[in-house]
């Protein structure tokens, strides 16, 4: 057995080993790199479920402790620490700067999420996305979409940080994603550095006027991700396995043909019962 161990040592130095040796290296970081991208995944939705559970149901706040005014300045923004705050804030609505955001998927259908910027009190302005309506039958016209209630208007809803720019060659007012920072260039409004998602809203009577449709409550499902994080780490040893494997293989075999190893002996066969019975 010793002797194996050395051959194998030795034979796994050589340049041909090395080179396979070299290609399960590769391949050992990729699936490291793998892993950790999924792992990144399945913690970035755990964060999430954490604060739906935590700030989703949660007692409303006023806008200005969770979205300060300091942040209504290009750069400004909230973290995702903040992101699923419940808030109210009083304004009125400025539909003459309403932006359309397209490809938004909701019940596996696709259409716009309708967002209209809030005039607060002290000036700010905070974008409100009313909710959802679908793609119309051509493309070049949008749909027809509810407009906001003029005058003061109490608006509750959840905090939710801007996404990145994306398909910035859009129409005006059509976006390609919910980008603050170019809404509050095209607008000439100090939006303040997150939007918020409506949950209710009321006019100065008490009423609740027509919106689009609400947009769906947040996923808090983890995903496949831990699991394809796991795969990807244990699978990373494969390719040092299967090198080790063939190296071994081909040692044995030319110590068993050079006389150096005697190869095991078979098993002997089991015989069953009704075998001896017919002998």
């Amino acid at each position: 057995m010793l002797r194996v161990g050395r051959a194998v040592v030795m034979r796994w130095l050589t340049p041909r080993w090395l080179g396979a040796t070299a290609v399960a290296l590769a391949f050992f970081v990729l699936c490291q790199f793998l892993g950790q991208w999924q792992w990144g995944r399945y913690e970035d939705k755990l964060a999430n479920r954490e604060r739906v559970e935590s700030f989703y149901s949660a007692p409303v706040r006023p806008l200005s402790q969770v979205v300060p005014a300091t942040t209504a300045h290009p750069g400004g923004a909230v973290g995702k620490d903040q992101e699923w705050r419940h808030v109210q804030m009083r304004g009125e609505y400025v539909p003459g700067a309403r932006f359309m955001v397209r490809n938004r998927p909701q019940d596996r259908s696709y259409g716009y999420e309708v967002l209209v910027p809030l005039r607060l009190e002290d000036g700010t302005a905070v974008m409100v996305d009313r909710g959802w309506v679908a793609n119309g039958e051509r493309a070049d016209v949008l749909p027809s979409v509810p407009a906001p209630p003029s005058g003061p208007v109490s608006v509750s809803g959840w905090v939710r940080p801007g996404e990145p720019a994306f398909n910035e060659n859009t129409p005006a007012g059509q976006l390609g994603s919910i980008d603050v920072e170019r809404m509050r260039r095209e607008s000439g409004l100090p939006l303040r550095g997150a939007y918020v998602v409506l949950e209710r809203e009321q006019d100065g009577s008490g009423v609740s006027p027509a919106r689009p449709d609400p947009l769906l409550p947040p996923q808090t499902g983890l995903g496949p991700h831990f699991a394809y994080a796991l795969q990807w780490w244990v699978g990373s040893l494969a390719g040092f396995v299967i090198v080790f494997v063939y190296v071994r293989r081909e040692v044995r075999d030319e110590l068993i043909l050079s006389g150096h190893l005697t190869p095991k002996a078979p098993k002997p066969k089991k015989t069953r019962i009704w075998d001896e019975e017919d002998a």
